[in-house]
């Protein structure tokens, strides 16, 4: 068994889903349930007895621990995370209790689980932390693609939070030994997408006839990588050895907001039966 954070998000649930389809490995799911994770989004598991669902927050530690002891899951992948740059902006409190003291209550959990294991179960156990490559700043026009030796730079209260989490878990490897694993991969879209990031954002004012907003000039550089591609390069990383404390960026094409935005404006006539999908699978709404 694999124990799963923030599984009825966006990214966890289209992960949870795709490791179900992989395999019959059960998986222990822990998610909030705040705005953005949706049990709808598992509703084709349910009665499937290889997922098993619980309602709570990372940072409850003795709820953690509990689930731990009573589990004994091989691995714990960590998508709990507040991650919305604009919410953090007009509420950053959020942003540090769950993605800097929500981590570190995590962390104590797992590492006095993983203390506790027989030395086999304890050497083969890992930590996957999830995080994203907005630790690393911004990108300017004539700037080379991010890449993991790239230093940390970030501008929002979101990333900063998130860069915190990044350095605890790397402290978790190299104070105790807890063997961890950090992917920071770039923007993701695909099914399940919250409808107030950019692409089902555009997708859904689009088909509504209202204003696409871009912030800025709309010249900031953004990488972006079907979601379903993100999942199984976390399921490859998990498998590796010997890469403990290293970050795996993982990331996919490179565009300008502003020019992304134009060319769905400008391909829109065809683009509309797509979008209608779109709008089926993100928001539930029927075409």
């Amino acid at each position: 068994m694999i124990l799963v954070t923030g599984g009825a998000g966006f990214i966890g649930a289209n992960f949870v889903l795709d490791w179900l389809a992989g395999c019959d490995e059960p998986v222990l799911n822990l998610d909030k349930l705040t705005y953005a994770g949706n049990l709808q989004n598992l509703a084709s598991l349910q009665g499937d007895a290889r997922h098993v669902f619980v309602q709570g927050d990372i940072g409850d530690r003795d709820l953690v621990e509990r689930l731990l002891a009573e589990h004994r899951p091989r691995a714990v992948v960590n998508f709990a995370a507040e991650s919305h740059v604009d919410r953090s902006i007009h509420g950053p409190e959020d942003f540090i209790q769950t993605n800097v003291v929500g981590t570190f209550r995590l962390l104590e959990a797992v590492r006095q689980h993983w203390q506790s294991l027989p030395e086999g179960e304890r050497a083969a156990f890992r930590f996957l932390h999830v995080s994203t490559d907005e630790v690393y700043g911004t990108l300017g026009a004539q700037d080379p693609a991010f890449a993991e030796t790239h230093a940390f730079e970030p501008n929002s209260p979101y990333s900063a939070s998130k860069a915190a989490s990044d350095h605890l878990v790397r402290a978790w490897h190299h104070t105790y030994g807890l063997p961890v694993l950090t992917t920071n991969c770039s923007n993701n879209y695909g099914p399940f997408h919250f409808p107030e990031k950019l692409i089902p954002l555009m997708i859904v004012n689009a088909l509504a006839g209202k204003p696409l907003p871009v912030y800025g000039d709309g010249m900031q550089i953004r990488d972006w990588l079907y979601v379903r591609d993100h999942c199984s390069a976390i399921r490859r990383v998990l498998e590796a050895t010997g890469y403990y404390d290293r970050s795996h960026l993982l990331r996919d094409s490179h565009l300008f907001l502003g020019c992304s935005v134009r060319e769905f404006t400008r391909r829109r006539g065809p683009l509309n039966q797509i979008a209608l999908r779109v709008r089926e699978k993100v928001l539930g709404q029927p075409v």
